[in-house]
């Protein structure tokens, strides 16, 4: 964990090399034991005071923290000619904290905390690469409006503008030969988001849910779509969630091109044209009893010419639940929600920090599944294997060998609670970050005997 997080933060700035250290060293003491408390991590009463007082500082800014980590995730992005960059919005919900300062209302008023816009990157595949953008604000009551109200405003001037600067600021920082397909639910169904001018190398792949005037017969976007020809079946994963558990889905695809019309209420009408984009309809028409139907409409600035480009779409969108793995990460792993601090500005530092913790272990679980092969040297210093491979192996005398990351990461989990049993499939993020936490204090305790000895 210490040269990893050393790494990892080689290039942040925090106005002093001693702030960097600490930093590093906060880093390195959350991410080996993830979800403990901040005293639990830290060890003693020093350090943890070091890391308020470090959140508390008035020389930098979470964004200083934040491009420690971009600069790191842009080295790993460099590897790869095609990445998805994943956006999504969260609420950190501190309600139960009322003493806590500077916080807004979220979807209701009387729940208060921070909304948070992650932007995610990853392979196509599906390992994380890292965090690009995050964006933290507290809601003024004012935006709780109707919708009707929000139409009379300006996109620049309510949340939605959060999708178009996330954009831009990945746009800006991946480099124009890599290209970029920014993933979205139905939240980012913005005309605006669409209008915007882009890079031939970036595109976007957004669930549409506005039933927009499109120049088609039908006039309007799902009865066109819907009256499009089938052109063939997929079948994908559906990963499971607190709703549905997961399986696998046979999807009926269909697509077409269509120019989609300026809405009659934007503000900005007379000055906007037409955008041309391709759509593709994955409906599932026959899904387990008691399962709701799959039906993603989405919406790609992407070029559809054959089936294989739809599936393609369909495939790269089922990605997009990562961003929800990894927000789940931050707020029940690594606890971000239970931090009292007493300003909203301390809680934003400390999430600044935590992204990159909650990112590690995202990275750690797919890494594992997608590049199994791999030492776990690269992972884990040599008295933390050894040690793992005493614990689980019971054997005192670990193997001279280092196992490889997948071995690594499934006795990481059997640690955490993962049985490891025939039909259990790979172990889920929250048994590692569970093994994480006790293969530190064993790993600990390997190397004071070791020391001694």
């Amino acid at each position: 964990m210490e040269e990893w997080a050393a790494s990892e933060l080689e290039n942040v700035d925090l106005g002093d090399a001693r702030r960097n250290k600490r930093l590093k060293r906060l880093v390195e003491d959350l991410a080996s034991q993830p979800s403990c408390s901040v005293p639990q991590a830290c060890g003693d009463v020093a350090s943890t005071s070091a890391a308020y007082d470090l959140w508390n500082s008035p020389y930098f800014q979470p964004s200083d923290i934040h491009n420690g980590h971009i600069a790191s995730t842009i080295k790993r992005i460099k590897k790869h000619s095609v990445i998805l960059a994943i956006q999504d919005t969260t609420n950190i919900d501190l309600t139960h904290h009322p003493r806590t300062s500077g916080l807004g209302h979220l979807d209701h008023r009387k729940t208060f905390g921070l909304k948070v816009h992650s932007t995610l990157t990853t392979t196509t595949c599906g390992v994380p690469l890292g965090i690009m953008n995050q964006q933290v604000w507290a809601r003024d009551v004012e935006n709780l409006g109707i919708a009707k109200k929000r139409r009379k405003r300006q996109t620049k001037e309510k949340e939605s503008q959060r999708w178009l600067d996330s954009l831009k600021q990945t746009q800006t920082l991946v480099p124009n030969n890599i290209q970029v397909i920014t993933l979205a639910d139905s939240e980012a169904d913005i005309f605006d988001l669409f209008s915007q001018k882009r890079p031939e190398s970036s595109h976007l792949l957004i669930r549409g849910t506005h039933n927009r005037k499109v120049d088609h017969t039908a006039e309007y976007l799902h009865q066109a779509i819907n009256q499009t020809s089938v052109c063939g079946t997929v079948t994908v994963e559906v990963k499971r969630n607190p709703e549905r558990p997961a399986r696998q889905a046979k999807l009926t695809l269909k697509f077409t091109t269509l120019d989609i019309q300026v809405p009659l209420h934007h503000i900005a009408k007379k000055q906007l044209e037409p955008v041309k984009l391709q759509v593709v309809l994955a409906s599932e028409e026959n899904p387990p009893t008691g399962v709701k139907a799959i039906s993603w409409l989405l919406l790609t600035t992407m070029p559809i010419n054959d089936f294989d480009s739809a599936v393609q779409c369909v495939k790269w969108y089922t990605s997009r639940w990562l961003i929800e793995r990894y927000h789940y990460v931050l707020k029940s792993g690594c606890g971000i929600e239970k931090l009292q601090l007493e300003t909203a500005k301390r809680i934003n530092m400390a999430l600044a920090t935590y992204s990159i913790v909650a990112w590690r272990l995202l990275w750690l679980t797919y890494e594992a599944r997608f590049n199994p092969d791999i030492p776990c040297t690269n992972v884990l210093e040599t008295h933390e294997w050894q040690s793992l491979c005493a614990t689980i192996n019971r054997n005192p005398i670990p193997p001279q060998k280092p196992p490889s990351l997948k071995e690594a990461v499934y006795m990481i989990a059997k640690l955490g609670g993962f049985l490891c049993r025939k039909g259990d499939g790979n172990p889920g993020v929250k048994t590692i970050w569970r093994g994480l936490r006790r293969l530190h204090d064993i790993a600990q305790t390997w190397k004071l005997i070791k020391f001694k000895t």
